[in-house]
Formats: structure tokens, C-alpha cells, sequence
């Protein structure tokens, strides 16, 4: 993927990432959701205090992956049965150095806000600003909050492209008529991507 928009849309929409360091002289990984920053520099996040993974992580280069929609492709699907099932994906890695943020650091607080509201539904009349401070401040000693550069970014998006345009057609076809998200998302991105601009 070239596009750093593409890239930053799979952030954005998939924000429940996987995020890998070295911790105590062995690859450990954690999943949690994370912020693009508004200048699209850098990833936010925090940690539950009790996982350890924080403890030294401090300036660290650590691997962020973003698993974007995925699904099996069925050779049922091509004109022709002679040849093997695939797996189309879009994922983004991110790789860069961790910040540790100070408990009273502002952007922590600000995180867990825009955390809260990009994920609550529209309607929702939920709020953490309607949160009794007290709670808030307790929970908040809690957590610790993290800042990752965004030193290199890589997205790739494997959808069919070293196929005829018929086939990714008849791909896009298939997974239109299957009632799972992945696989209408997949025949989105295939849509926009493996086909030729008319």
C-alpha cells in the first residue's frame, strides 16, 4: 500500500492492535485499541498497570500491527477449479520507539475521551465526563499511558491483484452474497484497489 491515507483509514477503522516488544528478554505481545494522533505522528494508548509489558518499554522500538478486514478465498469462486485457496488481507504495521507518559500528563486523560467516543454508538448518551472524578482518578492510577512514534509504516493489502480482472470479478461476486463483515469488506477493498479505474 502506498497511499498513506489508505494507511491511516486501516489504523482508524481496526484501532484494536497488537503490540509486540521485548520485555524481560522475551517477545511478549498485548492487544489494545490505540489512537492515531491528530497530526498522525504517533499512536496512543495505555496499559492496565498490572500488565508488565510497560515496565520496560521506555524507549524501546516495539512492532504495531492493525489487522484489517481478512477472509478465505475459495477457488469455487474462479472460472476455472484448477488451483488452490488463498486468504485475501489489508493489515498495517508500525513500527517506532515508546514514550511513557507521566500520570498527570493531559494527553491520557484526552485518550481515554476520544477512546470512549469513537467507540460508543451515536446514540449513545454516555459520557466519561459525567463520571464522578473520584472513580476516574482511582482508575486512572490504574493505567499507564503510552506514546509510539511512528518511525516506519507499512500497509499491505493482498487482494487478488495477480489475477484477471474476470476473476477478481467473480471474487468480488462471491463475497458480496456472504453476510459476514470481513468478507464484505474484503469485496470492498478488492472493489477499489484490483480493479481497473474506468
Amino acid at each position: 500500500m502506498k497511499n498513506r491515507q489508505e494507511i491511516d483509514e486501516v489504523i482508524t477503522a481496526h484501532g484494536f492492535a497488537t503490540l509486540t516488544s521485548i520485555h524481560q528478554g522475551s517477545l511478549t505481545a498485548t492487544h489494545l485499541p490505540l489512537l492515531l494522533s491528530h497530526d498522525k505522528t504517533e499512536l496512543i494508548g495505555h496499559f492496565a498497570k498490572g500488565n508488565r509489558q510497560w515496565v520496560d518499554l521506555e524507549d524501546q522500538e516495539v512492532l504495531v500491527v492493525f489487522q484489517g478486514p481478512h477472509c478465505y478465498i475459495s477457488p469455487s469462486w474462479y472460472e476455472n477449479h484448477n488451483t488452490v485457496p488463498t486468504w485475501n488481507y489489508v493489515t498495517v504495521h508500525v513500527k517506532g520507539k515508546v514514550q511513557l507518559m507521566k500520570e498527570d500528563d493531559p494527553r491520557l486523560w484526552q485518550s481515554m475521551v476520544e477512546l470512549t467516543e469513537k467507540y460508543e454508538e451515536p446514540s449513545s448518551k454516555y459520557s466519561l465526563h459525567d463520571v464522578e472524578p473520584g472513580y476516574i482518578s482511582s482508575l486512572s492510577k490504574g493505567v499507564v499511558g503510552f506514546v509510539v512514534s511512528i518511525d516506519n509504516i507499512q500497509g499491505k493489502a493482498k487482494l487478488s491483484q495477480n489475477h484477471s480482472n474476470e476473476r477478481v470479478e467473480r471474487v468480488i461476486a462471491a463475497l458480496t452474497k456472504i453476510d459476514k463483515s470481513h468478507e464484505q469488506n474484503i469485496g470492498e477493498w478488492m472493489e477499489k484497489t484490483s480493479l481497473p479505474i474506468e
